[in-house]
């Protein structure tokens, strides 16, 4: 199968493995939001194959994901496993049990690397020990891969939220321990990086006399994404008190 975003993909049955690829003209950080949040049963299927209804996923080692979906057929299935490595936004390893290959269990891994027009996206798929599901799962991953191109070659509806970070106390900025400096600097990382993956449109402190706040404006699909977009922020994830107040935005002119 050939796809029209030059998705490849290829099987060497006699070592069990797959190797896929595809380039995704977006920036790595949207390609992981695709992969890892709920955005992915946006994409994941078509009509006339089949379609992924749910995904969860606890973003850690050791943390359990699943898909949950549905067959042209009408004939329910699902992929369940767990996750053995994370490096945001470059590399995703967990392994993959398949509903309908009971007791097969094999294992992928993600590998997003920035190009010049993009994001080149590669899965290693590795521990076939059935040389047909091998071959199947080659043809699969093309047919995927082709999916998430299609996913990003038609504009994803935005909504803006204006997001303010209220510090545990007034004095904050005055009185910060050592600890709580280092979490605020993992936090202004954290939104940099956002910033450059094209999820926030300004962000920064406010000298408010009451007690200073951050404030940002933040550009995501959903509530659902805003509120993995807040839980991966170490301001909210270090659990020093901090918390955040959101409210959508009616419209947003820049």
């Amino acid at each position: 199968m050939t796809s029209k975003h030059a998705a490849r993909a290829i099987a060497d049955t006699t070592t069990g493995t797959v190797l896929a690829r595809v380039d995704i003209a977006v920036p790595p950080e949207r390609v992981w939001d695709a992969l890892t949040t709920s955005e992915l049963t946006k994409w994941w299927g078509s009509a006339e194959m089949y379609r992924t209804t749910s995904f969860t996923i606890d973003l850690k080692p050791g943390g359990s994901w699943r898909t949950d979906g549905q067959g042209a057929d009408g004939r329910a299935f699902h992929v369940a496993g767990k996750v053995l490595d994370v490096e945001r936004p470059r590399r995703l390893v967990q392994t993959w049990e398949p509903s309908w290959e009971p007791g097969e269990s094999t294992t992928i891994a993600y590998t997003l690397e920035p190009i010049e027009t993009g994001t080149r996206v590669t899965i290693r798929h590795t521990g076939f020990s059935n040389p047909a599901a091998c071959g199947d799962h080659a043809a699969g991953w093309e047919r995927v891969f082709g999916w998430l191109g299609d996913h990003f070659a038609v504009p994803i509806e935005t909504r803006y939220f204006m997001c303010k970070l209220v510090a545990p106390r007034p004095s904050f900025m005055q009185d910060m321990t050592a600890d709580e400096r280092a979490v605020m600097q993992a936090h202004s990382d954290y939104w940099r990086d956002k910033l450059a993956a094209g999820n926030v449109v300004a962000f920064g402190p406010v000298a408010d006399p009451a007690g200073p706040f951050g404030l940002g404006i933040v550009s995501v699909p959903d509530e659902t994404t805003l509120a993995q977009f807040i839980a991966g922020d170490p301001a909210i994830s270090s659990k020093i008190g901090m918390r955040y107040d959101t409210l959508p935005m009616v419209t947003a002119v820049y």
